[in-house]
């Protein structure tokens, strides 16, 4: 009840949320791992025997997971690259707990004064510790994660505190059936870079499902995101045209776009214990990162999962735009005497 208690507390910061470059450590925002990069770069209801899956949701925490540790890595566009780790292990008495470390590394660039003179080079990374603990009781499971973000920049730091709070349905046990609803990166900038610039940070309210039909080779997943927030459709204030009479036309909102950016979807085709395939897309990520007249492929992606023994190896290549994309790797081993059950 105590994790109950604490989620509803979390969900008036929803209000707070806000796109666009306007917040504090966005990096909180991207997926964890490669499975989570193939259904969509988000999802509050896929269970897996993948320990950094939690870093999505702290519900997702299961018994597949237990004495499970996982490394992602991903490779982004030029020398920018994210490494995350995971480890779960379950208390009994006081429930599941899971521990993750993210860190993203932007390279070196070259520094300037005002006159144009080098000043030679300086680097840019962000990190975020986390805890997360969770508790089943009959068919829902909840879960709370703290998180601590911190960015530098040229020598600069930035301090966050965040949280995610979440909750799994499963009626069934034995049915492939789960709805998921998570609260994420709800919190506060500590240390902004300068005493006046202090952002909210990158609030995202989810709400999921996955569901594989009885008989069926296959296994669904669609979230909806960015719940707390209707209208997340930008207008390109320099995108206008003429019509036949010389007016000048400015873009305008489309009630269908603005609700498929808050949708994502991904399938997942089960080849076996040990092999699936999987797609995902995501509508925000390819109307905001396509270039000018052309899609490029932004906001699909596609992956694949192998499994031996008690090593499983996830891999999901995901189309940023036509000017580059990106490789998510990820490794998870599990030190348990049974394999992982959640397949």
């Amino acid at each position: 009840m105590k994790h109950l208690s604490a989620f509803l507390v979390l969900l008036p910061f929803a209000a707070q949320a806000q796109l666009g470059g306007r917040h504090a450590f966005p990096f909180l925002e991207l997926p964890p791992s490669a499975q989570v990069a193939a259904l969509g770069g988000m999802t509050a209801s896929a269970r897996s025997s993948d320990p950094t899956q939690f870093l999505a949701s702290p519900a997702l925490l299961n018994a597949d997971m237990d004495h499970g540790v996982g490394v992602s890595y991903v490779g982004y566009v030029t020398d920018i690259r994210q490494s995350t780790a995971a480890y779960v292990f379950n208390t009994e008495k006081r429930g599941r707990f899971g521990l993750g470390l993210t860190y993203l590394n932007y390279g070196s660039f070259e520094s300037y004064d005002a006159a144009g003179n080098s000043l030679g080079t300086f680097s840019v990374n962000e990190y975020a510790l986390a805890a997360a603990d969770s508790y089943t009781k009959g068919q829902f499971t909840f879960g709370l994660t703290a998180k601590l973000a911190a960015s530098g920049l040229a020598g600069n730091r930035a301090l966050g505190l965040a949280a995610d709070a979440g909750v799994l349905w499963k009626p069934h046990a034995e049915q492939d059936f789960t709805v998921g609803l998570v609260v994420r990166n709800a919190g506060y900038m500590l240390v902004p870079y300068t005493a006046a610039a202090r952002e909210p940070l990158p609030l995202d309210v989810q709400l999921g499902t996955t569901v594989k039909p009885e008989h069926m080779p296959l296994r669904f997943t669609f979230t909806a995101h960015h719940l707390q927030q209707w209208n997340i459709q930008y207008l390109d204030p320099n995108s206008t045209s003429t019509n036949a009479a010389g007016d000048t036309i400015r873009a305008q909102r489309n009630f269908a776009d603005n609700l498929a950016r808050h949708l994502t979807v991904g399938a997942e085709l089960l080849l076996g214990k040990g092999l699936s395939l999987r797609a995902g897309y995501n509508h925000l990520q390819a109307r905001e990162l396509r270039l000018a007249n052309v899609g490029g492929g932004a906001g699909f992606s596609f992956g694949a999962k192998v499994r031996i023994a008690q090593f499983q190896l996830d891999y999901t290549y995901a189309t940023l735009q036509a000017a580059g994309s990106s490789n998510y790797f990820t490794l998870s081993h599990n030190f348990g005497a049974a394999a992982p059950r959640n397949d």
